[in-house]
């Protein structure tokens, strides 16, 4: 189906009646022709909060237990589990940081063709119980081999999470909704990084009991709670708006309703309906130098990200002189502050449609943050570094997925590039996880140079990738260049 020319276009597709809906279906038929101005002003509002409600909040809450599971590591490793695994020799803690990432990116690119195949609701739903089963486990190790082990295990579960949400919110959104919503969903992950060391504190204090310490009883009670939400997940994940594969989807949306919101995806970018799979198709996208310049994008802002997550707590316990429990409690605010900004961000980007603006402004917040966090003499000034730094590689995690979600087309493209930012972003994870030494302490000089240098590198590819864009963009208007193969007039997001 080529893409819709405007509002007065329509989308014809079979959509299988809504199972289990209170709602009398609308008529005898389950195939709808629907035009973008069939629905009402205030239903379409309807439907776009009815989406909200039932997707972001709980894609957003098992972001956040994901997160919060993959970056515990370092509360866990100064409430003791250093002092009891020997974790200060020979880098091992850094060792234990970093293999997750292995096979975390490595199983990024088949994720999101077995989200299709399987459905979002069979598949998330299973690799969250999983990797809660797994991080149970971390709580009982007894040796830091151990912790290898089932680290590795981690990342053959969490990688297919991120990227598989992110392209399923996609189907749901057009170009200039999705920035607000993937802002919200990462702030509830925000809030995870935020709470995650007040909650390791609180959990700490159970240390003695069962005869296991502290950072034991974090993972334990992060695991049963990863379950329990994965179990939630199972009975509350929906399906893709147009899937009529999988007989226990669950459809929140009556059959005209989710015509609708193909029919407004499809005349934004004409890529709603999906192709059939072939691997030709799924592997044409990495001939597109863009997909891997959004990668390094990504990579680039989580290298800092995770550095922070993983290395937050120890540099203000050994850089900045607070105590483990203080240490524990400062990781709060600032990731509260990164909430805010990104959601400010993202709304003045959706509003006048312009993503490198606000990916340069928020790296330019990294490379000032760094260095006052680094370097100044005083440690409320060092602190007052760390709220800059973590707005601003945080912030550019959400921007950079709707920068990308903005100019990729065609679904199994996208699922592609989606599988690849995500990769890309584990990549970062592993130069995250070992730039901050132990030896480098307290000072750490070379993980400052490199994430200030990761966020140089962010500027210059939005700089380059502003002025492709807009070469690009004057050539489809002179009917010189037809853009991601767009029948329609699809221009690029600068």
């Amino acid at each position: 189906m080529s893409a819709s020319s405007g509002k007065d276009e329509h989308i014809a597709y079979h959509v299988e009646e809504a199972r289990g809906s209170a709602s009398p279906p609308l008529s005898g038929k389950d195939d709808y022709s629907v035009e973008v101005d069939d629905v009402a002003p205030a239903d379409q509002k309807r439907i776009m909060r009815k989406i909200d409600l039932r997707l972001v909040p709980l894609l957003g809450s098992c972001y956040c237990i994901s997160l919060l599971d993959r970056t515990n590591l370092s509360a866990a490793n100064i409430a003791g589990m250093s002092k009891q695994l020997k974790l200060g020799i020979n880098e091992r803690y850094s060792i234990i940081a970093l293999v997750f990432f292995i096979t975390y990116v490595v199983l990024q690119p088949p994720a999101t063709i077995m989200l299709r195949w399987i459905g979002p609701r069979n598949f998330l739903s299973t690799i969250i119980i999983c990797w809660g089963l797994v991080m149970l486990g971390m709580g009982f190790a007894k040796d830091w081999t151990v912790l290898v082990a089932l680290r590795l295990i981690l990342g053959i579960f969490e990688a297919g999470f991120f990227p598989g949400v992110v392209y399923l919110m996609s189907t749901y959104y057009t170009r200039y909704d999705v920035g607000k919503r993937y802002a919200f969903f990462y702030t509830i992950g925000v809030f995870a990084s935020g709470l995650g060391g007040i909650l390791a504190y609180g959990i700490m204090q159970m240390s003695g009991i069962g005869g296991y310490l502290g950072w034991s009883w974090i993972f334990i009670i992060e695991g049963i709670l990863t379950v329990f939400l994965g179990i939630i997940a199972f009975f509350y994940l929906v399906s893709f708006p147009d899937d009529t594969k999988h007989k226990n989807a669950i459809k929140f949306l009556e059959p005209k309703e989710a015509a609708w919101v193909m029919a407004k995806v499809n005349a934004d970018r004409g890529d709603a309906v999906l192709e059939p799979f072939t691997l030709k198709r799924w592997l044409g996208g990495a001939a597109d130098i863009k997909v891997w310049a959004f990668a390094l994008l990504f990579g680039s802002a989580t290298t800092t990200s995770y550095a922070l997550a993983y290395f937050l707590p120890l540099i203000l316990v050994s850089r900045m002189g607070f105590s483990v429990a203080t240490a524990q409690c400062l990781t709060a605010p600032p990731y509260a502050f990164a909430g805010i900004m990104m959601n400010v961000v993202a709304y003045f980007s959706d509003k006048y449609h312009q993503r490198g603006l606000g990916i340069i402004f928020q790296a330019m917040l990294c490379i000032i943050g760094l260095p006052i966090m680094g370097f100044a003499h005083s440690p409320a000034v060092r602190y007052f570094g760390v709220f800059l730094a973590t707005a601003g590689c945080n912030g550019n995690v959400p921007l950079v997925l709707t920068y990308q979600a903005n100019n990729i087309r065609g679904q199994w493209k996208r699922a592609f590039a989606s599988a690849t930012i995500v990769g890309a972003g584990g990549i970062g994870g592993i130069v995250g996880s070992t730039v901050f030494r132990t030896k480098d302490a307290p000072y750490y000089k070379n993980g400052l140079y490199v994430t200030i240098g990761a966020n140089a590198l962010i500027i210059v590819v939005v700089m380059l990738l502003s002025v492709k864009f807009m070469r690009d963009n004057k050539k489809a208007e002179r009917g010189e260049l037809k853009l991601e193969g767009a029948e329609d007039g699809f221009k690029y997001t600068l």
